[in-house]
């Protein structure tokens, strides 16, 4: 059966990204590669992916200044009201509702899992609806203060498993539903 995982790091206090939307915090943190709850480990089991427009636009901007190539060899479903040009192949952009592209990506993921990349307000969308399974987080030791939640609706989560890896804590959790 196809599981709906979002996967990300957040910092100490809940922030996936700070408040010009940057990820920086995060390349500077101890992580392992083979450690447990990999990256790496992962993405071996991803068929397909969804992320929303501020995310593409932040990986958009990271490729133009390293001049990296696009970097997944998976269906990827951006949701957005804007126009991008897509850097990979492989690429939908989409306004449709979630549960629509849901369909289409368990049906393109070919029996394998799909990704909720980020943000965490299109990951509780898919929560909503009733397609976000599980939450596979990355908490960093440190905090920003402000910035974007990693998950901006009041839901209860069931804790499945839990490691470290380099500096992070590891927790995998199961979706619940929304907090009565």
């Amino acid at each position: 059966m196809t599981r709906t995982t979002f996967f990300t790091a957040t910092t100490l206090d809940g922030y996936i990204a700070d408040e010009h939307d940057s990820l920086e915090w995060l390349f500077v943190q101890d992580v392992r590669e083979d450690g447990p709850m990999s990256y790496a480990s992962f993405i071996q089991g991803i068929g397909a992916m969804a992320m929303g427009a501020t995310t593409y636009a932040w990986i958009g901007d990271h490729l133009r200044k390293t001049g990296e190539a696009w970097m997944y060899d998976i269906p990827c479903w951006v949701f957005t009201h804007r126009e991008f040009e897509p850097y990979g192949e492989g690429i939908t952009f989409t306004s449709a509702p979630v549960a629509e592209v849901h369909a289409e990506m368990v049906a393109a993921a070919g029996g394998r899992d799909l990704w909720m990349v980020g943000g965490g307000d299109l990951a509780a969308q898919f929560a909503d609806a009733g397609l976000l399974d599980e939450l596979l987080v990355s908490i960093a030791p440190v905090t920003l203060g402000a910035g974007r939640p990693l998950f901006p609706r009041p839901y209860d989560l069931e804790l499945t498993e839990l490691a470290q890896n380099g500096s992070f804590v590891c927790a995998r959790y199961d979706v619940v539903g929304p907090r009565a």
